[in-house]
């Protein structure tokens, strides 16, 4: 029988995703004994390895790939190009390598930080108590504070279980070849960031949402020009509509007026949410107290257990990686003893679709029937940088909401070709409570996109220049 290996520790972290390590890194960088165990397939979790960071390599490729379909078909911009062609097999090696130089990154960091890092998976006893088995034998941790940090995972239809050409979005980032029909289910962000790389990449694409509208988290302002999109490259939409069941390559439909439909696909690509993943650890031992299907925490991330605490997709909406990362690093500092709180004032989410969607802060939808708020939006298609990009041309606009009282900032909006990289931006103005006349005063660069956020202001103070 073998025998379990005993370790003490100050600080436990449970998950390697980007709340954990960095929980981890923090925890080191300030002096305490941590140990983190993870169980998934690498350092990093689901962001780095099957989600955020893949993800973005393949639609990347996929933007590429339909550059050169362009140019060796009419043409773009005066570049010709013989004709296009992918091995996908290779696509998804150069993304894995990406994955991996990450991976070994992630370790590096956690090893400077003098973290030990134990691979294998977790149960616990009680709060403090965990037992992990290991390739070398089980080990008994335990430890004065507990970070949990076990993220989320896909969420599963009963009636389309993962398997075979059931897909998760995970084995979408590995196909070894690119489906000749795709059908997403779900018509979220990440099923069309997906679908649109696929699409892209030369499959037929259709997407069934049971919503009426696809992103039915935003308004219809900022999905139009993603509706556009998706609508002059041939996706089928099926909106209002139900997936049922899926055999001899058919995967059955309710449409909108209740008649039954069958798609053909190679691949169904199931994409209906994620769930915390709390099951399987033995979060039921722990006494931890649940705000539904999440673990529910203060604005220290701080459990009803003492000395317990959580981060990430485990604490809820919205679950996205820098929510988590930016809660390891308070929870972190809490347990050295400084004084922190979790309290942002926003935390802008990215749709990396075509073209991309960037929301911080409040949006039309949250100051409905409000005559105290000043609304202004400013088109790309006026923005030099844009056009000469070819990004002006799909609708796309930079949205801002103030208060009419004080010019508070309330939210910013923008959808268009490569707005991500104004999401930041959107963040720090609203986090340091900026007014309309802090982002009109400061002088933005010639050429950029960001001109598009500064006209925006300024119109919404009655005096934009190009437009």
């Amino acid at each position: 029988m073998t025998q379990t290996q005993q370790i003490k520790t100050k600080v436990l972290i449970i998950g390697a995703g980007t709340g954990g390590y960095v929980a981890g890194i923090r925890c080191g960088q300030l002096g305490l004994d941590t140990v983190l165990v993870d169980g998934s397939a690498g350092l990093g979790g689901t962001c780095l390895n099957v989600g955020c960071i893949p993800s973005k390599a393949i639609i990347h490729a996929a933007a590429k790939f339909e550059t050169v379909a362009k140019a060796a078909g009419d043409g773009t911009l005066g570049i010709t190009a013989s004709q296009a062609a992918i091995d996908l097999a290779q696509t998804v090696a150069w993304k894995d390598g990406i994955v991996r130089k990450l991976n070994v990154g992630v370790a590096a960091l956690l090893k400077k930080a003098k973290v030990r890092v134990i691979k294998g998976w977790a149960t616990f006893a009680d709060a403090k108590t965990c037992r992990v088995e290991t390739d070398d034998g089980p080990i008994t941790i335990t430890a004065e504070h507990v970070i949990l940090a076990t993220g989320s995972e896909p969420v599963e239809l009963p009636f389309l279980p993962f398997g075979g050409d059931v897909i998760s979005s995970t084995e979408a980032l590995s196909l070894d070849a690119v489906p000749n029909k795709l059908v997403v289910v779900g018509g979220g962000y990440i099923g069309l960031e997906l679908g649109i790389a696929y699409r892209k990449l030369g499959a037929e694409v259709a997407v069934v949402e049971m919503a009426d509208r696809i992103l039915p988290l935003y308004d219809k302002a900022l999905t139009d020009p993603v509706m556009k999109w998706l609508t002059n490259h041939g996706v089928e939409l099926h909106l209002g509509a139900r997936a049922g069941g899926f055999g001899d390559g058919k995967l059955n439909v309710t449409t909108k007026d209740g008649e039954p439909l069958q798609l053909e696909a190679d691949k169904v690509l199931v994409t209906v949410g994620r769930r915390p993943r709390t099951k399987g650890w033995g979060l039921e031992n722990m006494g931890v107290a649940m705000a539904g299907p999440f673990v529910k925490i203060d604005d220290r991330c701080a459990t009803n257990m003492k000395n317990v605490w959580a981060v990430g997709d485990l604490t809820g909406e919205p679950m996205l990686a820098h929510k988590g990362s930016a809660q390891g690093e308070v929870v972190a500092e809490i347990i050295a003893g400084h004084d922190r709180r979790f309290d942002p004032v926003t935390i802008a989410a990215v749709c990396f679709t075509e073209p991309e969607i960037v929301s911080a802060g409040l949006g039309p939808l949250d100051v409905e029937g409000r005559d105290d708020v000043i609304t202004a939006v400013f088109p790309l298609a006026a923005i030099g940088r844009a056009l000469a990009i070819e990004a002006g041309e799909d609708g796309g606009f930079v949205r801002v909401l103030a208060s009419k009282a004080d010019h508070r900032l309330l939210g910013v909006q923008a959808v268009g070709q490569h707005v991500a990289e104004l999401s930041n931006s959107f963040a720090q103005m609203l986090e340091m409570g900026a007014v309309l006349e802090d982002v009109a005063g400061v002088i933005h660069v010639h050429p950029t996109l960001g001109e598009a956020f500064h006209e925006a202001t300024l119109r919404a103070l009655g005096h934009a220049i190009h437009i």
